[in-house]
């Protein structure tokens, strides 16, 4: 594939030194960048400046870092001191996340495109008194559907695509444009069996297919309630996860870069996971598909 390789790994169940030497052995095997996420655990800025301390190539980024649990100023101040420290090596990923992860917080909801509207004009007239990094970290935005995918055109440097098919893809890049990243997170099975593959990548998905943002992106490309309900489809799981032996995974990979990706992040579906339905936090290291899909080994 000629393009970058990244990953997107939960930290959260893992304590510190041995997460260091994790992230290490990633940067070993040629991944280009750690996307992590934000939900209850670990505080993401605080979290990428003791990685990037800890390590010398790997980028350390956001992904996606919850607007509504950190106000524009203090990202802008964030991201311009881990670039700053890093040497360019951050990325501030940020997304809206959903009403019932926001809400418990004590934050009032406001629709995706205004808020992330207004989030992109504060963030580029935020106050920075500390010197400005030599590298200015890109801002990428996560959305799914054309409305953010416009406001990250417009107001970003690229878009962060979650959970969706080579179709999106392609729409998203005509939003996009060739000069703006298009970062896509595609869910990874290594396994051959289409029965195992195609159910651990239900469980893995459940929470997701379960939330409307998704249901309507689906739906606008001719999926039903029924390929998100009961579990998901085989036609839903196929188009949205990558599944096989590691030269099949790589095959459906390359669809999305010929769609428009400019980088690939790899988010594995683990057996070892106790997916509940109700959690789509993966939080166990899945070393068999990071090495089989490795860049550094082929």
């Amino acid at each position: 594939m000629g393009m970058n390789l990244g990953v997107i790994q939960w930290t959260e169940g893992t304590r510190g030194p041995e997460l260091v030497e994790n992230v290490k052995k990633l940067e070993k095997l040629g991944y280009e960048e750690l996307w992590m996420p934000e939900i209850f655990g670990r505080e993401p800025y605080a979290t990428a400046g003791y990685l990037l301390a800890h390590t010398e190539t790997i980028k350390i980024s956001s992904g996606i870092a919850n607007v509504f649990a950190h106000d524009a100023d203090s990202s802008a101040q964030a991201a311009n001191t881990l670039s700053e420290f890093s040497n360019g090596r951050f990325s501030l990923g940020l997304g809206v996340s959903h009403p019932v992860l926001v809400e418990p917080r004590g934050h009032e909801w406001v629709m995706p495109v205004p808020k992330m509207n207004a989030y992109l004009d504060r963030l580029k007239v935020a106050p920075i008194v500390s010197p400005l990094a030599d590298v200015k970290a890109p801002v990428i935005v996560a959305g799914h559907g054309p409305g953010l995918q416009k406001v990250a055109a417009k107001k970003a440097d690229g878009l962060f695509l979650f959970l969706q098919t080579v179709e999106t893809t392609k729409q998203a890049k005509a939003i996009m444009g060739n000069d703006k990243k298009l970062v896509v997170v595609v869910r990874v099975v290594l396994d051959t069996d289409p029965v195992a593959a195609r159910d651990l990548a239900r469980k893995a998905c459940g929470w997701y297919m379960s939330q409307p943002p998704y249901q309507k992106i689906w739906k606008s490309l001719g999926f039903d309630e029924s390929d998100w309900n009961d579990g998901g489809s085989d036609r839903l799981v196929d188009a949205i996860c990558a599944w096989g032996d590691a030269d099949t995974i790589k095959e459906k990979l390359q669809k999305y870069v010929d769609a428009g990706a400019t980088d690939l992040v790899i988010y594995p579906c683990n057996k070892d996971e106790d997916y509940d339905g109700e959690s789509a936090m993966s939080l166990n290291w899945s070393w068999d598909t990071y090495e089989a899909l490795a860049p550094a080994l082929g």
